[in-house]
C-alpha cells in the first residue's frame, strides 16, 4: 500500500519540484525539477531530460511548460505559476516570458548559468515583452546540496 504523504508536503509545489529533480538525478540527468500550478492545482511536473530525449532544450521548465500547455489546450499559461529548483537559464527564462507565466519561484541561484538574476537577466531586458513576478532562494541550501551531490558523485567515478 502506498505511503500517504501529509497534505502540507503533498500540496507544496516546490516539494513536488524537488521530488521531480531527485527522479531526474536517478535517471542520470542534472537534478532540476519544475512544476506548473494554476489556481492552486498542479497542472504539470517535469525534470530535466536532455540526455534521455537527446534534446538540449529538454530542461525541466520547458517540459513542464509544454505539458501544461497541452493539458490546458492553450499556448499561453496566463495565471499560472512555475516552481523550479534552480534559477532558470536564459533559454528557459525566454520560454517563461513567451508562456506568460504569472510568477516564478525558484530554489538555488545559478551565478554561472542563470538567466534571471544572473547572466543576461532576461526579464530585465527592454525586449522582454512579459516578465513574471520573480521570487528566488526558496530552499536554496537544499537545492544547492542536491546539485552538488550529483556532480560530486559524477567526479568521483
Amino acid at each position: 500500500m502506498p505511503t500517504r504523504v501529509p497534505p502540507s508536503i503533498a500540496d507544496d509545489p516546490l516539494s513536488r519540484a524537488f521530488d521531480a529533480a531527485r527522479r531526474g538525478a536517478l535517471a542520470g540527468e542534472v537534478p532540476v525539477g519544475a512544476v506548473v500550478v494554476r489556481d492552486g492545482r498542479v497542472i504539470a511536473t517535469a525534470h530535466n531530460r536532455p540526455r534521455a530525449l537527446k534534446d538540449p532544450t529538454a530542461h525541466a521548465e520547458i517540459l513542464a511548460i509544454r505539458a501544461a500547455c497541452t493539458i490546458l489546450g492553450e499556448e499561453r499559461l496566463t495565471g499560472c505559476d512555475l516552481y523550479v529548483t534552480l534559477e532558470p537559464c536564459a533559454m528557459c527564462a525566454g520560454a517563461i516570458a513567451f508562456a506568460r507565466i504569472r510568477r516564478l519561484y525558484f530554489g538555488a541561484y545559478d551565478p554561472k548559468g542563470g538567466g534571471v538574476e544572473h547572466g543576461p537577466r532576461v526579464f530585465s531586458q527592454p525586449t522582454c515583452h512579459h516578465a513574471p513576478e520573480v521570487y528566488g532562494g526558496f530552499r536554496e541550501v537544499e537545492a544547492a546540496a542536491l546539485l552538488r551531490a550529483f556532480f560530486t558523485e559524477r567526479r568521483d567515478v
